[in-house]
């Protein structure tokens, strides 16, 4: 507000200095005809610039040479007229008293902003070792919102008898432990699990990134680390979490720049206040990191961070756990069976759980309805993890039928090779940069990955280029994520498996090259062995082909029915393609798919 009347008032000074105060020009013809006319009352002269006052009282300005002016006034005999003192020609204008009244309180005003603004910038200056943490007096989280982890909930329920009751634990010589690392990938409810510990024991809650300590002024880090403790040690007992904590908790000495920097030493002003010489009993640090790998070994000592918790990806009976938590204030459909849902979403993290059955409530919500039926399940879950339908993407008649052909080529090698997961769905509808897709779901959670399994799955991965071949006689480059994980899987069946003729021999295929310590390190073996890697990764592959021409040259009457029927169905479920594998005519295959679709929209 101020800012703004600052400006009118300037924009008014301006006015009145242009509009009542200019003096209109005339040149030196003028001034003489003028002052042979004895018109000219006064003159006031400053550096050739001459302000010329008539007998009426109007004011004129002229550009004349000082000497030439001297000698025309000396000519007629009007030496009373010029006055040397030009500052006092706006004397009695009453608009200079204005416009310097003016421009002295705009001046005035200026001058209070920026003080005010520099008291704030200091105010700030002195705030910015502050860590700016959140604190959270009473968390609503508790544990029976967190499901799919039993183990780790009982390990951090220690944490809050702990917090309750110390005296229970230290009177058997217990201390109650520094710090609780929650290590695990994205998505399993590591900053869930420290909100439910916060909830239960009852006890205020202070939240921050790893990243908020760091800036690029020397010191700041530190300084936010020593007032964080210093605002937790006022409300013991209390947690700290600490969230991605490996933005500042990475291996000193790994930087490029030499070592000791503003990020090392807000690790090491991290480490002091854990465990130093002064002692921070009942306040307990937890933080979460999905990049335990790469932290200090100091960070990691007892003492520090005495409990690590790895939250690993929930398991069949976790999953139906979480989706029972997740639909609380969501109305199903009563043919959804959490079972099911539990064992066709193996892989899927907490998150993606609560993310899909959100979706699926959205999708219920576009057709008006509020209960959700399974086929928004199946939509939510694609949607998770393949992205949206492009149903509006114009594709033509050729390509769709390439599309189609590619996806029956895997649909038929996944049925016909024995594996453990079964085709769900086939689908010519694009959906993120695919033109189709072949949806597998698990038949169980199991863990280990056998040889045959691989070669089973990646026999299915290259039917779409195989019907390709054998089809149109040609290839195209829609195969190319295809390609691309084929080849990955092979070369980690050869460098980390031990699934070659290499033999059981680890070449350091999955190590992450870490900047610093082993800069300059790629792999621990020789040229001619990379290249014998090379050849086993392409005989790997080119057995995959092998089978999966072989399983579409043999079955290519189901693959032509399978192609046709996705060109009119465009999306096919385990029903049909057990009919197509089973040799039904495609008249009954599409009659199935028309009566389902009756059903479903009745």
């Amino acid at each position: 507000m101020i800012i703004a009347i600052l400006a009118v008032l300037l924009v008014v000074g301006i006015f009145i200095a242009n509009t009542f105060m200019k003096p209109e020009k005339k040149d030196g013809a003028w001034l003489y005809q003028q002052m042979k006319d004895d018109k000219i009352v006064k003159i006031d002269i400053d550096n050739d610039v001459a302000t010329v006052k008539d007998v009426n009282g109007n004011e004129y300005r002229v550009f004349v040479r000082y000497e030439i002016l001297e000698q025309q006034i000396e000519e007629l005999g009007l030496k009373g007229v010029l006055v040397p003192n030009y500052n006092d020609r706006n004397s009695g204008n009453i608009w200079s008293y204005v416009f310097t009244g003016l421009t002295f309180l705009a001046v005035v005003i200026l001058v209070l902003l920026m003080m005010r603004n520099l008291g704030a910038g200091s105010k700030q200056i002195m705030d910015f070792g502050r860590s700016g943490a959140n604190a959270h007096a009473s968390m609503k989280v508790r544990f029976n919102d967190v499901a799919g982890a039993e183990e780790e909930k009982e390990e951090l329920k220690e944490l809050v008898e702990f917090l309750k009751s110390p005296q229970k634990f230290t009177a058997a010589g217990a201390k109650i432990p520094r710090g609780v690392l929650l290590v695990g990938p994205p998505g399993t409810g590591k900053t869930l699990f420290a909100k439910a510990v916060a909830g239960e024991a009852n006890v205020p809650f202070f939240s921050i990134s790893g990243s908020d300590f760091v800036e690029m002024y020397v010191g700041v880090g530190a300084s936010r680390v020593r007032d964080l403790f210093d605002v937790a040690k006022k409300h013991k007992p209390c947690i700290i979490f600490i969230d991605e904590i490996d933005a500042v908790g990475r291996h000193r000495g790994a930087g490029m720049g030499g070592g000791h920097d503003e990020r090392e030493q807000t690790l090491n002003q991290l480490l002091v206040q854990m465990d130093g010489f002064d002692t921070n009993d009942d306040i307990i640090v937890i933080a979460a990191t999905n990049r335990a790998d790469i932290l200090d070994p100091a960070l990691l000592r007892p003492g520090r961070f005495d409990r690590q918790i790895y939250v690993n990806y929930p398991d069949v009976r976790g999953r139906e756990a979480i989706f029972r938590v997740h639909s609380r204030n969501k109305q199903l459909s009563p043919e959804i069976d959490f079972q099911i849902l539990a064992r066709i979403t193996s892989g899927f993290t907490g998150a993606d759980i609560a993310n899909l059955l959100n979706e699926a409530a959205i999708l219920a919500a576009r057709k008006n309805r509020v209960i959700i039926e399974m086929e928004d399940i199946y939509e939510g879950i694609n949607k998770v993890t393949m992205g949206p339908q492009k149903k509006s993407r114009l594709v033509t008649e050729f390509d769709k039928r390439i599309v189609a052909y590619h996806e029956a080529g895997h649909a038929i090698v996944a049925k016909v090779v024995p594996q453990e997961h079964t085709v769900h769905e086939v689908s010519i509808i694009p959906r993120g940069n695919a033109g189709g897709y072949t949806a597998y779901r698990p038949e169980n959670d199991n863990n280990s990955i056998t040889l045959g399994k691989i070669e089973a799955s990646l026999a299915a991965t290259m039917g779409g280029r195989a019907a390709e071949e054998i089809v149109i006689k040609d290839i195209t480059s829609g195969a190319i994520g295809d390609i691309k994980h084929s080849t990955s899987v092979a070369r980690s069946m050869v460098t980390e498996y031990g699934m070659s003729d290499l033999g059981p021999v680890f070449y350091g295929g999955g190590r992450e090259v870490f900047l610093g310590r082993d800069y300059g390190t790629s792999h621990d073996y020789s040229e001619e062995v990379a290249a014998r890697i090379d050849k086993e990764v392409e005989r790997i592959i080119a057995k995959a082909h092998s089978k999966a021409l072989e399983v579409l040259t043999a079955n290519r009457d189901k693959m032509d029915i399978m192609a046709r029927v996705l060109i009119e169905c465009e999306t096919i479920y385990s029903d049909e393609i057990d009919m197509i594998m089973q040799g039904k005519p495609v008249e009954d295959v599409l009659n199935a798919v028309n009566s389902k679709r009756k059903k479903t929209t009745a």
